[in-house]
């Protein structure tokens, strides 16, 4: 398990940078926060060894695969303490990229990906709903992303070190 770590200014310096471009060279930000490049090196991977960084990764927009429809899923389990079992099922299911257990009527909100609704449809019936402990589901589809971004990284004089992008 991690240990706490407290986050200084330069910690914070650094994670804006990253979180606006992962591709960032250490010694450029060593540069930005004027220190050397072994320790940006140091504390990046003192934070990930803390999980303030979990990993870095390359993006794929779904449509340049064909996915062209983006929906989430709300999940009335028929009994709530059943939903690590059910999302085991869940994570089976590769069109499913983010799983929530939330507040409210439902349990969980998934997010998926599909070729089309028909796509849609085969996934939400003949896979989704035949898990145990489904009850019901909610489907809404994203006609369009507005946005999405990184969590935004402020300094340590609370002034926003992040730009937001459209990604």
């Amino acid at each position: 398990m991690a240990s706490q770590h407290h986050i200084d200014k330069t910690d914070q310096k650094i994670l804006s940078y990253l979180v606006n471009n992962a591709r960032m060279p250490f010694l450029e930000i060593a540069r930005e926060c004027g220190v050397s490049g072994a320790a940006i090196h140091q504390r990046v991977r003192k934070m990930e060894a803390n999980g303030i960084i979990t990993g870095s990764r390359l993006l794929v927009k779904p449509s340049a695969l064909g996915l062209s429809v983006c929906a989430f899923i709300s999940v009335i389990l028929s009994e709530a303490n059943k939903y690590h079992e059910v999302i085991s099922y869940l994570k089976k299911i590769p069109e499913i990229v983010e799983c929530h257990f939330v507040t409210g009527k439902a349990s969980l909100l998934v997010k998926l990906y599909c070729f089309d609704n028909v796509h849609l449809m085969d996934i939400i019936l003949n896979t989704i709903q035949n898990i145990p402990y489904i009850q019901s589901t909610d489907t809404v589809i994203a006609l369009d992303e507005a946005f999405e971004r990184q969590i935004w990284v402020k300094d340590y004089e609370g002034r926003s070190l992040t730009t937001f992008e459209d990604r």
